[in-house]
């Protein structure tokens, strides 16, 4: 009886490729997810007492935890514990080598295990961009693990007309993202973070962001990520993202939104979240200046400063 082929085994970035990152000395720390493949190693970085309330931290794309690492920083100071995870495929984590490889619920899944394993409580999400997608699906899987929210610069796709969505979904903007990503077999990822951000990167914190993928071999999660937004309601995670939001519809606890001033492709579904969901209501929501779509890296600081505040705010 033979068996059907093995599935290959998948890549994993030389460690010698994040010495010297700027602003960025924290000790990774690994979980291990099943796969058909053996396992897949998820990489995170965790700093703050262990008994604290926790701060998860989601990045999405094309970028890892780097992009955090003034927010965790200044959550650790403050006492509290600070989380971010790369999601496979991206930062430390490991890669697997194929588009095929990557799925909408594969992500949530991932996410999921991770958070169960690690067994967080009493969990902040902080989350941007793909972080939001993945972080609110997997808020919706266990709400009692979750304290509050603040979402920055991000989305919940939903093919909905307004006030339930976004009038002209997904436009133009996105439409060309997802068609160009999907024609791709390399993208340069440090130049797109880049080229979306107000104030120029330099050069060591471009080489930062281009330092999980030594070639275009890696970049399989990178080139396939922007193709996984349900932009067409048939799409796997339009369906799924619905039912979220009947979640986030009877979701009391602190939910903030803390946007830059200069993002045009998530700017508009601020408004959705504060419009829909019921612990939006009469909180101090704000826009961050001086920050494009990567708020967290441009102004981590002031994005710092929303989350520690709705912490203060939930503790009294």
């Amino acid at each position: 009886m033979t068996s059907g082929p093995v599935p290959p085994s998948p890549l994993r970035t030389p460690e010698q490729r994040f010495t010297a990152l700027p602003d960025f000395p924290f000790e990774p720390r690994y979980h291990t997810l099943a796969h058909a493949a053996g396992s897949l190693r998820m990489a995170y970085i965790d700093e703050g007492p262990r008994d604290a309330p926790v701060v998860l931290m989601l990045h999405g794309e094309p970028s890892w935890s780097f992009a955090y690492r003034h927010v965790i920083a200044a959550v650790a100071a403050a006492g509290y514990r600070a989380i971010a995870p790369d999601h496979i495929g991206f930062g430390r984590s490991d890669k697997l080598a194929e588009r095929s490889d990557y799925s909408y619920a594969g992500f949530v899944n991932w996410l999921s295990d991770f958070v169960r394993a690690l067994d967080l409580q009493n969990v902040l999400l902080l989350c941007q961009d793909w972080g939001g997608p993945i972080g609110l699906s997997t808020l919706a899987r266990m709400p009692e693990r979750f304290s509050a929210v603040v979402a920055a610069n991000t989305l919940l796709p939903n093919c909905e007309a307004p006030p339930k969505g976004i009038a002209g979904w997904p436009g133009e903007l996105i439409e060309n993202w997802a068609a160009m990503t999907a024609a791709a077999d390399d993208l340069p990822v440090a130049e797109i973070v880049n080229g979306v951000c107000v104030n120029a990167l330099t050069d060591e914190e471009k080489a930062a962001y281009d330092a999980p993928f030594p070639d275009a071999s890696y970049k399989a999660a990178v080139l396939e990520f922007p193709g996984l937004i349900p932009i067409r309601e048939s799409m796997p995670g339009c369906a799924a993202n619905r039912e979220v939001w009947k979640l986030l519809e009877s979701w009391h606890k602190p939910f903030v939104t803390a946007f830059s001033d200069s993002d045009p492709s998530t700017a508009a579904w601020a408004e959705v979240f504060r419009r829909r969901i019921p612990g939006a209501n009469n909180r101090w929501h704000t826009t961050i200046a001086g920050a494009g779509h990567f708020v967290q890296e441009e102004q981590g600081s002031a994005l710092a400063e929303v989350v520690l505040a709705v912490l203060s705010d939930s503790a009294n």
